[in-house]
C-alpha cells in the first residue's frame, strides 16, 4: 500500500507555519538567503539613504532620562492588546445565531456565508494594524533620537527600512486572504459531501461546524501577522530598555 509523501516541516515565524498548515500546497524552502532578498526589495534610491544612515555622524542630542524611563513594556503592551481587541472584536469572529424571519436577517446570514465578506473583514484589518504599528515606530524613533549617536542612527536606519519594504510587505502580506480563500472552500466542500452523506436526521449545529472552524483559523492568522508586524517596534523597545540601563 503507497502511502502519500510526507510534507516537509515549515520552519519560520508563527505566521508562517500557521498559514501553511491550513494550505494543502508545500512550502520551498527559500531559495535565496534573508540578505539576498532583501538587496533585491531595497532599490538604489533606498540604497542611498540607508548607507547614508549608516554612515552619517548624527549630533549627540541631550538624553531625557524621563523620555528613557517610559521606553518600558508598556509602549508595545497597550498597542498589542488594543489590536488584538480590534481582532477579536471583528464582526467577522462574532458567534454565529440563529437568524430570525426576515429579508434583512436572510442577506446577514448568506453575507456571513460568502468568502468576499472575510476577505473585506481580513483588509480592514490589516488596515488596521499598519496604521497602530506605524504609530508606535514613529513613536518610538522619536524617543530614539533623544539617546546617544548609535540610537539617533538606529531610528534613521528604521525609518529608512520602514519606507523601503513597506510596499514589499503589504504585498507579501495581501497574499494571506487569498490562501484564506482557499481554505474556506475546502472547508464549506468537506462540509457539503458530509451533509450529503449523512442521515436526514443529522443536528443542525453540525451545518455550522466547518464556518467556525474557519473563523478560529482566521482570528489565529491574523493574531499571528500581528506578532510579525509588531516584531520591528519590540526591536526598537529593546534598544530603549538597554540603553536605560545603561
Amino acid at each position: 500500500m503507497m502511502q502519500a509523501p510526507r510534507r516537509a516541516t515549515v520552519r519560520g515565524p508563527t505566521f508562517i507555519r500557521t498559514l501553511a498548515r491550513l494550505t494543502a500546497a508545500d512550502v520551498p524552502p527559500p531559495a535565496r538567503s534573508l540578505s539576498d532578498q532583501l538587496s533585491q526589495w531595497v532599490d538604489w534610491t533606498h540604497a542611498v539613504a540607508l548607507s547614508t544612515a549608516l554612515d552619517g555622524r548624527p549630533p549627540a542630542a541631550l538624553l531625557d532620562d524621563r523620555i528613557l524611563r517610559s521606553a518600558d513594556d508598556d509602549e508595545c503592551a497597550r498597542v498589542r492588546a488594543a489590536l488584538t481587541s480590534a481582532i477579536v472584536a471583528d464582526r467577522a469572529f462574532a458567534a454565529a445565531t440563529p437568524r430570525g424571519p426576515g429579508p434583512a436577517n436572510a442577506a446577514d446570514a448568506d453575507e456571513t456565508l460568502d468568502f468576499p465578506f472575510y476577505r473585506q473583514r481580513y483588509l480592514a484589518l490589516q488596515q488596521t494594524m499598519e496604521a497602530g504599528v506605524g504609530r508606535l515606530r514613529e513613536r518610538l524613533r522619536a524617543m530614539l533620537t533623544h539617546g546617544e549617536p548609535g540610537m539617533v542612527r538606529l531610528a534613521a536606519v528604521d525609518a529608512v527600512m520602514e519606507r523601503a519594504l513597506s510596499r514589499r510587505e503589504r504585498a507579501l502580506l495581501s497574499a494571506a486572504p487569498t490562501l484564506l480563500s482557499e481554505h474556506f472552500e475546502r472547508l464549506r466542500q468537506a462540509a457539503l459531501t458530509a451533509a450529503a452523506d449523512a442521515a436526514d436526521d443529522a443536528p443542525p449545529a453540525a451545518s455550522t461546524a466547518w464556518l467556525e472552524a474557519f473563523r478560529k483559523d482566521m482570528q489565529n492568522v491574523l493574531l499571528a501577522e500581528l506578532d510579525v508586524r509588531l516584531q520591528p517596534a519590540q526591536g526598537l523597545l529593546a534598544a530603549l530598555r538597554t540603553h536605560a540601563k545603561n
